[in-house]
């Protein structure tokens, strides 16, 4: 989650993918900047947001993302209104409805609302922003569809509904003697501006230019947020969401709680999962589909989930649902990168993890007793050839290790620490030539 963009009813989430890859999220409310903020995001665009029903977009939250060294836009909607109070703090609005409000031209909350129908209809809009009633009888007024004292009257009676009621049927019914409304009517069918959409693509093309690299760094905010008490309820409150249990799934951890070794494994990887993926995050990391599909591929391998049927199955039982399986995937690809990016500064850690173990002085055993045979061999003073390569590549994976060679071979070498091919086949070449001599005299050691 690099870049996320919340919109609703001004503009739909295919136009929004058109200007650059993002998440688009529904409208914000409150906390929701705050958590889109924490989940990794480096550009948030706000567009439509919650002005009653739920709580609004919090200005401190907004300004706490900023503070982090995210780049936060507005426009259009709530982010005009935003953008408008906090641009002096570094947010960047964008867009005729933002440059109104930021110059007192516009005021009221009301100008931007819209009725929409829930996220399951697509958020489409029920009645038409103030903004756009404006613009459009502006229009009118300039093509001379309507004269000013007739536009005023328009204006005045838009105004005066509630802004769920602002529908041009309704406004218009107060006007059907008059002799210009039926061309007005018919006129709006063409004629109609649509304010908070255009203004909503004007934010999207000054955000792709920053995210292209085509326009300069934004300035630091000139202030750190306050951690007020009503500050810190939000941050526990969204905070604690992360970690809210089902009942199942709390039965399941007691269970493992009872079984204090199977413990300590499972919550070594687990605290070696949360650290990657914060990591991920602070870095701005993403996984290709690709890379996705290849996680996928291996962990249905691994638990045999060959048929539809068996991960069906697989995922009832282990109560999550197609998006959550892909998500859970997702994460693990993405927590992987991490721990390939940081091989060159595993080394003493891996050391010290098998000192602890008991290891260490088995495989120093092993590697003393492979450099005391192979100078008496014959061995390659050259590279292993591209010849040697394949025959070396099967021996490995599917006689020592007896498993499939691995699709994305690079992938595992990375996840191994090899820092090459070239370093990898020099390996498993020695470990064949050692392998090789073994078998004259004593059983082959276990790997493990």
């Amino acid at each position: 989650m690099t870049t996320v963009v919340f919109a609703g009813p001004t503009i739909r989430a295919e136009e929004v993918q058109a200007y650059f890859e993002a998440t688009v999220l529904p409208p914000a409310g409150q906390g929701d900047i705050y958590r889109a903020a924490r989940q990794g995001a480096k550009a948030i665009g706000l567009i439509d947001g919650y002005f009653q029903g739920v709580p609004s977009v919090w200005h401190k939250e907004i300004l706490w993302a900023l503070e982090q060294g995210i780049a936060v836009f507005g426009s259009a909607s709530m982010g005009a209104l935003r953008a408008a109070e906090l641009s002096a703090f570094g947010m960047v609005g964008a867009g005729s409805i933002y440059e109104a409000y930021a110059s007192g031209a516009l005021i009221d909350d009301d100008e931007v609302a819209v009725l929409h129908s829930p996220a399951e209809l697509g958020f489409a809009p029920l009645s038409e922003p103030m903004v756009s009633i404006r613009a459009t009888i502006a229009r009118a007024q300039g093509e001379a569809v309507l004269e000013a004292d007739q536009a005023a009257a328009v204006l005045n009676a838009a105004k005066a509904r509630f802004y769920q009621h602002r529908v041009w049927e309704l406004i218009l019914a107060d006007f059907q003697a008059a002799p210009w409304c039926e061309g007005f009517r018919t006129w709006l069918k063409s004629g109609r501006v649509d304010a908070k959409r255009d203004d909503a693509r004007e934010m999207l093309a000054v955000m792709a230019a920053y995210l292209n690299g085509e326009r300069g760094a934004l300035p630091a905010p000139p202030l750190k947020v306050e951690r007020t008490l009503a500050w810190q309820t939000l941050v526990r409150r969204i905070e604690a969401e992360a970690y809210l249990l089902q009942a199942e799934d709390r039965r399941v951890l007691d269970e493992l709680r009872l079984d204090p070794d199977h413990y300590e494994g499972v919550r070594t990887r687990a605290m070696l999962r949360h650290l990657a993926l914060q990591e991920a995050g602070k870095s701005g990391r993403t996984v290709k589909r690709a890379a996705l599909a290849a996680q996928m591929s291996a962990h249905r391998k691994a638990l045999g989930l060959f048929s539809s049927r068996s991960l069906r199955k697989w995922l009832d039982d282990n109560g999550l649902s197609a998006a959550d399986y892909e998500g859970w995937l997702g994460e693990a690809a993405l927590a992987g990168t991490v721990a390939g990016s940081l091989n060159g500064q595993l080394a003493p850690h891996l050391l010290a993890e098998l000192r602890q173990a008991g290891d260490y002085t088995r495989l120093k055993s092993r590697a003393a007793s492979k450099e005391r045979y192979l100078p008496a061999q014959e061995q390659p003073a050259k590279p292993v050839t591209e010849q040697e390569r394949l025959p070396l590549t099967l021996w490995y994976f599917e006689e020592l290790l007896q498993r499939d060679v691995p699709d994305r071979l690079d992938d595992y070498l990375e996840a191994i620490g090899c820092r090459s091919r070239d370093e990898f086949y020099e390996l498993i070449r020695r470990e064949f030539m050692y392998h090789q001599g073994r078998k004259t005299r004593l059983a082959p050691e276990g790997r493990n």
